[in-house]
This record gives C-alpha cells, sequence and structure tokens, in this order.
C-alpha cells in the first residue's frame, strides 16, 4: 500500500530513483554508525563514511537490495535513526512504522526492551497497530486475508529452502531435505543464538553500547526470523564497522571477523551457491551444497560467541575516525 503511488511514474524513472535512493539510505546507514560509535558530535569523516558507502554497494545484501529493488536499507536507517534519537515518540514513530512496512523489524523492538526505553516500546507496538487498521481501513479484504491466512506461510515470499534464505528454517530445511518448520532442530538453533546473543548483549554492556547492542539484537531476529533473504542482511554493514572500528577493534579475533565478513559479503556466497540448486524450489541437494549454505548462520554464530567470550575485556574507546 506504501508503494501504491508509485506505479503512476514511468518504470525506469522508479528504477533510477530507487538505485539513488539505496546508495543515499546506506550512507546514511553508514553516518548513523560512525555517530552511535562515537557518541560524539565529530562521527568521522565524510569522506570515510563515502568509502564505506562505495564498498558496501558490492556487498550481496546491497547487490540483491538492487535486484530486487528492496527497502531493507531504508528500514535499517530508521531502526538505527531510532536508537540514536533520545524522543520516545520519534524512536517508537521509526519502529512502529518500519514493522508496518516490513514484520522483521519488529524484533529491534529487544533491543528497547533490553535498553528499558519502554515509552519507545509501548509507542511502537501502538504505532504497528496503527498501520495495521489504515491497511485494514484502505486495502479490507486483502489485509484481512494477509493477517488471518498468509501471515503464517512462510512459502508465500519464496522457496524456504533456496540458499537466499540464511535463517535458521532455511538452513536446516537443506539439510533434512524438506521444509523443517520450526522443528526441534530449528528451535535447538534458536535458543543456542538467544543465549549466545544475551551473553553477548551482557559483554558489550547492554545499550551502553549502542551499535554493537543494536546489531546483535539484529543478528539474532535475522537467525529467528523464517525467511531472511540476502539483502535482509544489511545489518553486516553496521556489524563490519562495529568490529573494525569499535570498543574490540583491536583485537585480533575483531579483525579476523571484520575481514571475513567483507570477503564472504563481496564474494556472495549464498550466490554462488544458487547456481548449484536445480531450482530455488528445490530443497533437497547434496549435503556438502547443503552445509555449505549455513555460511551466514555459522559466521554469525561465531561472531557472537566471539563477542561473548571476549566483550568483558573492552575497555577502549571506539575510534573517533572509522573508516573501511
Amino acid at each position: 500500500m506504501v508503494f501504491y503511488p508509485l506505479h503512476l511514474l514511468p518504470f525506469g524513472l522508479v528504477a533510477f530513483l530507487w538505485s539513488v535512493g539505496i546508495v543515499a539510505a546506506l550512507y546514511g546507514v553508514v553516518r548513523l554508525s560512525q555517530r552511535l560509535l562515537t557518541d560524539s558530535s565529530a562521527p568521522g569523516s565524510r569522506r570515510t563514511a563515502m568509502l564505506w558507502t562505495a564498498v558496501g554497494i558490492w556487498t550481496e545484501p546491497l547487490r540483491s537490495t538492487f535486484d530486487y529493488g528492496q527497502v531493507n536499507v531504508v528500514l535499517v536507517l530508521a531502526i538505527l535513526y531510532a536508537v540514536y534519537s533520545n524522543r520516545w515518540w520519534l524512536s517508537g514513530l521509526l519502529i512502529g512504522l518500519a514493522a508496518g512496512i516490513k514484520l522483521t523489524p519488529a524484533a529491534s523492538g529487544l533491543y528497547f526492551a533490553g535498553a528499558r526505553r519502554w515509552a519507545t516500546v509501548v509507542f511502537s507496538a501502538v504505532v504497528f497497530v496503527g498501520t495495521v487498521l489504515v491497511s485494514v481501513a484502505v486495502v479490507g479484504e486483502q489485509a484481512r486475508y494477509y493477517f488471518t491466512d498468509l501471515l503464517g506461510d512462510a512459502g508465500r515470499v519464496g522457496p524456504v529452502g533456496t540458499s537466499f534464505n540464511q535463517s535458521w528454517r532455511g538452513g536446516i530445511s537443506r539439510i533434512l531435505g524438506h521444509d523443517a518448520g520450526y522443528g526441534p532442530v530449528v528451535v535447538a538453533g534458536i535458543v543456542v543464538t538467544a543465549v549466545l546473543a544475551v551473553l553477548a548483549w551482557r559483554a558489550v554492556g547492554g545499550a551502553a553500547d549502542r551499535l554493537g547492542a543494536v546489531v546483535i539484537v539484529s543478528l539474532f531476529g535475522l537467525l529467528l526470523s523464517p525467511i531472511s533473504w540476502t539483502h535482509h542482511w544489511v545489518w553486516l554493514i553496521p556489524l563490519m564497522i562495529w568490529l573494525r572500528h569499535g570498543p574490540l577493534r583491536d583485537e585480533r579475533g575483531a579483525r579476523v571477523l571484520g575481514w571475513g565478513w567483507l570477503a564472504l559479503t563481496l564474494v556472495g556466497v549464498p550466490w554462488l551457491l544458487s547456481f548449484a540448486q536445480p531450482t530455488i524450489w528445490v530443497i533437497s541437494r547434496p549435503w556438502y551444497l547443503a552445509w555449505a549454505g549455513l555460511v551466514y548462520i555459522v559466521a554469525t554464530l561465531a561472531t557472537l560467541g566471539w563477542i561473548a567470550s571476549r566483550g568483558a575485556r573492552r575497555s577502549r574507546v571506539p575510534s573517533p575516525h572509522p573508516c573501511p
């Protein structure tokens, strides 16, 4: 419904403006990440932010965002600004609207709950409900059909088992050869992720490290979701900035993980694996392709585990001039 007016414009014009908007939103994501790192009025130079943006557009999450004309960069920008802002009503408005546009940003509410920003949590829920009511009022039957029949059907947006789905449900489904749903193995993976995320949250000092904390919550949300397409993983850009220039930047593990994530996303491992699957609809595949399809999941667990184990040693001030 939000994008309905765009059909009134020529497609070529919309495609061009949307692509420019994606780059602008990514630049905003980088600048806000810098501000959240330093918590000062001098968040790092615009030149380094432009360099991060130039590198970021070649990573797999951004490449697939351009391919499909997706909105996830804008949603990440909204969430980061909600974290940056100290105004409860603005933060709640941004989170509620983001969740109303696409349900996955609702996971960021866990950050505000952990930070005990209860007014933001409540107001974001009110705004989200408001977006649902507006949808029902405007498109009526379609909105009711979505929230009653389609909401629990992960396959409505595409095949669960394709390599592009880097959630626990997608990864386990590829190994089992069928949609695993939220069966015991998937739930066990989510529980392990939740434990690591809580330990990592505590290790970074919770909301005291705003960028680190919201990235941790978002990584958990990506693995929890039934569908986490590669273009949902825009959060890897703030993660890499945090690893390279955050409070643990001098740790060897931070350098290994930062450069490792950059290599994974520039190569686009899930994208490469997609050429080995007969079609996106076939879940079953050779064991080595199925296990290789866990790449983002395993890397996320390694990242959360490392933060949890090393975060107690964080005592350094974040770099005032982060750069790639």
